[in-house]
């Protein structure tokens, strides 16, 4: 019997690999909430499975999402990612990876990780909605635009309310799968 899920990830296996195994499981790691933090933003105006298809090519071309790495990044750096084909060459988003890894780690120092920070939104605990048709899912919320607004606030670029909503439902923040989804009560 095949497994009931989510209708945005049926009929592509790396989708449903990815919604399966990753989509909604809360993360509570600074380097994974990193990750999907920079490849939210590359997919600002663009689709998330483009961004999946890249994310291998992301990782190595961005020292393996090593924020600490990131951080230094130069204009010398910069022209050199412009040029890999692998990745979404866009100027504007590579220069905001290099100023959020940046603000990634002032956030860090603050609240001693950015996990703390972002989960202190939610008072670390997962918001569970009742899904019953995926397109039913608002592109953002209330709280994506507080925590949008608070992270430009802080110097992030490319973190509108929507690419935030999409980070919290990818990071487990909020458990967007549809209620017939054999993941919604597992994450």
């Amino acid at each position: 019997m095949e497994k009931q899920r989510c209708g945005w990830c049926k009929g592509d296996l790396l989708y449903e690999e990815y919604h399966d195994m990753e989509w909604g499981v809360p993360v509570k790691d600074d380097d994974t909430l990193f990750e999907f933090l920079i490849l939210e933003t590359f997919q600002a105006g663009l689709s998330w499975i483009t961004i999946l298809k890249k994310r291998e090519n992301f990782r190595a071309a961005l020292d393996q999402f090593s924020y600490k790495k990131i951080s230094a990044y130069n204009e010398h750096k910069i022209a050199s990612l412009l040029e890999n084909k692998g990745i979404v060459r866009n100027k504007l988003k590579l220069k905001a990876t290099v100023s959020n890894a940046q603000a990634f780690m002032h956030i860090q120092k603050e609240f001693g990780s950015f996990q703390n920070y972002i989960w202190g939104f939610i008072n670390h605990k997962p918001i569970k909605n009742k899904v019953k048709n995926y397109k039913d899912i608002p592109p953002n919320t209330a709280l994506s635009d507080v925590i949008s607004k608070d992270l430009k606030k802080r110097g992030f670029k490319f973190v509108g309310s929507t690419v935030i909503y999409a980070h919290m439902q990818a990071t487990g923040m909020v458990n967007d799968h549809e209620i017939n989804c054999f993941r919604y009560d597992e994450v």
